[in-house]
């Protein structure tokens, strides 16, 4: 299969309240020049999920893992999110589109955002 990752957040009027985004976009690009990576966005800017999907399956990915860059679980993912996943599965058949938990919950996330916490109380 060739993969294909979409990072998933929220969207904001304020285009540099993407920089993180897109910085973490970056660091995956630089550590894994082969697999394609979009940044795609609820509401409020561009793309949007269905138009990043739309171009990893152009450049030939056969299945897009779908990685919401929330800290957790709440409406819009629990409500929003899987029917555009799905949306994106019924349009292309031939692939296999999976929506993964909120960074924000992974172990490593939580203990790398605690420690942040502690360095600054240590200061």
């Amino acid at each position: 299969m060739n993969n294909g990752l979409i990072l998933f957040a929220h969207g904001s009027r304020d285009p540099r309240w993407a920089e993180p985004f897109e910085t973490i976009r970056e660091a995956i690009q630089a550590r894994s020049p082969a697999l394609p990576v979009r940044l795609a966005y609820l509401e409020l800017m561009q793309p949007d999920l269905a138009t990043a999907a739309d171009e990893l399956v152009a450049e030939g990915c056969t299945r897009i893992d779908v990685l919401p860059l929330f800290l957790g679980t709440g409406g819009h993912l629990r409500r929003d999110l899987p029917p555009l996943v799905e949306a994106i599965q019924t349009r292309h058949p031939q692939i296999v589109a999976t929506l993964h938990a909120a960074a924000g919950e992974a172990p490593a996330l939580i203990a790398a955002m605690a420690e942040h916490a502690l360095s600054l109380s240590s200061r």
